[in-house]
């Protein structure tokens, strides 16, 4: 039976351009794990795919998901549903596959209770001031909705000590890349890999007792 697999929960304020890195992080096929697509119920955006981008689907459809237990997580983030579905993740992890979930706050701090040897990352941004100019530049909300993502953001970046590793996004292929090297990293933490050298231990107490 196959070691279980790393789930990598990524998160951070919204604006901050998770979905830019994760897709740099994707680009590149020397990575060896697999993409959770979350659920929501926000609007699709111009050329987003469903199924790739987000699972989209209606609030009636989420509250149904969430009443069946079907969700690993979810949180109702400016009016809108966004979670993950349990199935997938926990089938991947059992054949030793790494998931990686871009996420939301909120919910990642629910992963964290159920899966709490998972490997949280936040990525930030440089600044305040840099967050709101890509939340404007991205012509998608209202400037009553970015101003409710910044005070937002405020209290999510004050989340951050919940994580393991921060990582700025000063430039989408510098953060992508220290991504992947905290995910190589973890794979060779002591109580991650502990278990493949046990065997060693009885030849390791004998040999002092002859000495």
């Amino acid at each position: 039976m196959p070691e279980r697999g790393l789930l990598i929960v990524f998160s951070g304020p919204s604006g901050v351009g998770k979905g830019t890195v994760r897709k740099e992080i994707f680009d590149h096929k020397d990575n060896e794990f697999k993409y959770s697509v979350s659920m929501t119920t926000r609007p699709q955006r111009p050329g987003e795919i469903d199924g790739k981008d987000y699972h989209f689907r209606t609030r009636e459809e989420f509250e149904e998901l969430i009443r069946q237990g079907q969700m690993l997580e979810y949180a109702e983030y400016v009016g809108n549903y966004y979670g993950t579905p349990w199935t997938y993740v926990n089938e991947t992890l059992d054949q030793g596959i790494d998931v990686f979930l871009e996420i939301e706050v909120q919910g990642a701090l629910q992963v964290k209770k159920k899966v709490p040897d998972g490997v949280f990352i936040f990525l930030t941004p440089p600044d305040l001031e840099e967050l709101k100019d890509r939340l404007v530049g991205r012509g998608t909300d209202s400037q009553e909705v970015i101003e409710q993502r910044i005070e937002r953001a405020k209290e999510e970046i004050a989340l951050m000590r919940e994580y393991d590793y921060a990582v700025v996004n000063d430039q989408v292929s510098k953060a992508a890349e220290r991504v992947k090297r905290i995910i190589e990293s973890e794979h060779y933490r002591v109580e991650r890999v502990i278990g493949r050298y046990t065997h060693m231990v009885p030849t390791i107490n004998a040999n002092k007792v002859r000495n």
